[in-house]
């Protein structure tokens, strides 16, 4: 029986894969964890090794510590693996890992879609940087079909950028149709893949290079900044690769260990988090102060057909539109009242949150009513009928 699982990784479950990919195997003598590896100086038997090691700076290759070492290269085969992938670039934050890949494949003189519901964060980047260098990005509809995405890119549309379910406002995108519009005129299609983590596969959805943030649900105790960028062929990966390389991009192997040791947990905290964030949601969506519950496995979520078409599964992340009534004070006062959430950003912790976003979305293509002030929730791994008490305590403040 072969010692390394990985070579029939396919034949087994989520969560099996989870514990064993990016291990030296079972069968072996020694800790359990690969250890993490340090350093920055690389060194060859002679100058002729030296000489050919230059020649695979972009395989899994040490050269030098920027280029990685065994503890990268583990967790990079982990991530590719979850997302279905064949190369895996690890980089040192979420934003990195949305970087990289715009400034790959966009020069002075492209043009980039991308969705009016994108990360906050990645707008600034087209908005500044990237406009500087004369790369003009266009924001749609993050519901547009596959007609309308044909309609909307142009000779120099180098690449359509997709974020599904949509940063704070939770659209859920047909990436399928927007793949196929994309891929007709020649542009490459992107995605955010960070709340889908593994219930969304993107390759086999026509998506070109997928990105996510480690930070979230990899991590999972919110102690860790790290992003991926996983492709699907060859030509992709040398040049996200050459990209990483030339831009000076790297991550802490720490951080990289930390990570493969969260992976090894995260198919059980998903499933935790999944059931206790669609039972809180369910509450809330029943609350007389609530409009509407922004999460895409609800019925009632307007792109829930294609969610139940694309998705198998959920995270435990959504947004909450309260009746107009309420102002952004009665937001706040509610917020303030909750003992079990934290106030703060980022999510997929084992820490429950809680953040108004009303204020903090930039829209500019139409999609911004949403008919009442909004926070976004985040379902850590607290009881639910205790995050459900909590929830109800803070509702009775909230108009004051």
């Amino acid at each position: 029986m072969p010692d390394d699982v990985t070579t029939k990784t396919k034949s087994y479950g989520f969560s099996t894969r989870m514990s064993h990919a990016g291990r030296a195997g079972t069968h072996v003598h020694g800790f359990v964890n690969p250890p993490v590896h340090r350093g920055s100086t690389v060194l060859f038997p002679n100058c002729e090794a030296r000489r050919d090691g230059a020649k695979h700076r972009f395989e899994q290759y040490m050269t030098y510590g920027t280029q990685g070492g065994p503890t990268h290269y583990a967790l990079e085969d982990v991530i590719a693996e979850i997302e279905g992938g064949t190369r895996c670039l690890i980089l040192g934050t979420g934003l990195a890992a949305v970087a990289v890949p715009l400034m790959a494949w966009l020069k002075a003189g492209d043009h980039c879609l991308m969705p009016d519901s994108a990360y906050g964060p990645a707008r600034t980047l087209c908005d500044g940087l990237l406009k500087g260098w004369g790369i003009e990005t266009t924001y749609y509809d993050p519901c547009v079909d596959e007609a309308g995405m044909a309609a909307l890119i142009r000779p120099n549309t180098k690449v359509v950028y997709t974020e599904s379910p949509g940063s704070h406002t939770f659209e859920i995108q047909d990436i399928p149709a927007i793949a196929r519009a994309a891929h007709a005129r020649g542009a490459k299609v992107m995605m955010d893949n960070t709340w889908g983590i593994h219930h969304f596969r993107p390759f086999e959805k026509g998506v070109d290079v997928s990105i996510q943030a480690l930070t979230k649900y990899v991590g999972g105790h919110s102690d860790v900044l790290l992003g991926s960028v996983t492709v699907n062929n060859e030509e992709d990966w040398k040049t996200l690769r050459v990209a990483g390389s030339q831009l000076g991009q790297y991550a802490s192997p720490d951080d990289c260990w930390l990570a493969l040791r969260g992976v090894r947990t995260m198919a059980v905290r998903l499933k935790h988090q999944e059931r206790s964030g669609l039972e809180v949601a369910r509450w809330l969506s029943g609350r007389p102060e609530v409009l509407r519950v922004l999460h895409p496995a609800l019925p009632e979520h307007p792109q829930h057909a294609l969610w139940k078409r694309d998705f198998s599964g959920a995270c435990s992340l959504f947004g909450v539109v309260f009746q107009p009534q309420y102002a952004l004070q009665d937001l706040y006062r509610f917020i303030d009242s909750l003992a079990l959430f934290g106030i703060g950003a980022s999510w997929g912790g084992y820490e429950s949150l809680a953040i108004a976003t009303t204020g903090n979305i930039t829209r500019t293509a139409g999609t911004g009513e949403f008919g009442g002030p909004m926070c976004r929730i985040h379902v850590g791994l607290e009881e639910p009928a205790d995050l459900i008490a909590d929830l109800g305590q803070a509702l009775a403040r909230l108009a004051g």
